[in-house]
């Protein structure tokens, strides 16, 4: 099953219309993150029928040069960002695993589908496009996920992304959670809460091949 298929009802739909439409003046408008054909960058590097995990993520970052459609994740020769940092410091301390580049489109290619709730955002305002309607499309492709797939791990970092958790079978999908990554509360339990470990020992559960972090 591609994504062409799963996503064709709501692309077709008068929500997903007025939505682009949002977004087109948005882009027309003002200076907006990703780049425009970066939006669904995600979509590019993850087949469909290849999702092992899913790392939901708020909105891209909204700091020039950073966002590139791929949740958390900047590319090579931008800083990393302190989140990301976080994330790889948690890596370390899990697996053992150093990573040196903050592009993580290496975990997108082997099935980890890097989506953030909101698919756009306008330079230097967090959550700015959180209005435009962009939850009810990523809350169906979530959906969408719990429902055509089987096995798939959901890492929920944070409350924002706790929420979802009523989108997802838990019977047929395991949920990680714990909170955010971000230097205001990484110390309170996401150090510590082995997310890579666990999701590999899933999937191997289940006899897919882990995930190289």
């Amino acid at each position: 099953m591609t994504w062409a298929k799963v996503l064709e009802p709501y692309k077709n739909s008068p929500e997903f219309e007025l939505l682009w439409q949002r977004v087109k003046e948005e882009y027309n408008n003002y200076e907006c993150f990703p780049p425009r054909k970066e939006i669904f960058h995600f979509l590019e590097c993850t087949a469909f029928e290849d999702i092992k995990v899913v790392i939901l993520g708020q909105d891209p970052y909204h700091v020039p040069g950073q966002a590139h459609g791929l949740s958390f994740s900047v590319r090579d020769g931008i800083q990393t960002p302190r989140s990301l940092q976080n994330i790889f410091k948690e890596l370390r301390e899990d697996i053992g695993t150093n990573k040196s580049s903050p592009d993580l489109t290496p975990w997108a290619r082997q099935g980890v589908l890097l989506l953030n709730a909101s698919l756009s955002v306008r330079a230097h305002q967090a959550n700015s496009h959180s209005k435009l309607g962009w939850y009810p499309f990523t809350d169906f492709i979530i959906k969408q996920i719990s429902e055509k797939l089987e096995h798939v791990v959901f890492i929920l970092w944070g409350s924002f992304a706790q929420q979802k958790k009523m989108l997802i079978n838990s019977n047929k999908h395991l949920i990680i959670e714990a909170v955010h990554p971000s230097p205001l509360s990484a110390h309170r339990g996401f150090f510590g809460s082995k997310p890579f470990s666990k999701t590999n020992e899933y999937l191997v559960q289940f006899g897919k091949k882990p995930i190289i972090w």
